[in-house]
């Protein structure tokens, strides 16, 4: 049986206004509880995910301080309603895309026993590597990708 995918617009939005900070905090805190500090949503780039006027999903996108060149994948997160409809990955493309345009060589990221990220990770040609100085947990999971 043929998937039908529903219709999701993503947009990169200004982390900076007070009422999508506000959106992107929102859909943090259902998303990831109380399992990851907040972001800074003034700092970096940012991209919300919409079904139809509702938005659904977020991701960021910041200079990494770990890597030179390069931007650092700080968070997607996508409500649970919405899973399995690769929102993720359409995250992934379009920070992917800004990070070029920003000149940087490559994105970096890391996870942390989610393997639902490290295999959307994997199907969007991120590699594994070891950090000359690892700055996550022992159990962590280090991506890397190329953009330009």
């Amino acid at each position: 049986m043929l998937k039908v995918w529903p219709m999701y617009r993503i947009r990169e939005v200004d982390g900076q206004d007070d009422e999508i900070a506000d959106t992107l905090g929102e859909l943090h805190r259902l998303t990831f509880f109380d399992a990851a500090r907040i972001p800074q949503f003034d700092h970096g780039h940012w991209w919300l995910a919409f079904d139809e006027r509702t938005p659904v999903a977020f991701a960021g996108v910041i200079p990494s301080t770990h890597v030179a060149n390069a931007g650092y994948f700080c968070r997607v997160g996508v409500l649970r309603k919405h899973c399995g409809n690769r929102l993720q990955s359409r995250l992934m493309r379009a920070l992917e895309a800004r990070a070029g345009r920003n000149g940087w060589s490559a994105v970096v990221s890391d996870t942390t026993d989610n393997l639902y990220s490290a295999n959307n990770f994997i199907r969007s040609g991120y590699h594994l590597y070891q950090p000359l100085i690892p700055w996550a947990w022992p159990n962590t999971l280090y991506w890397y990708k190329k953009v330009r």
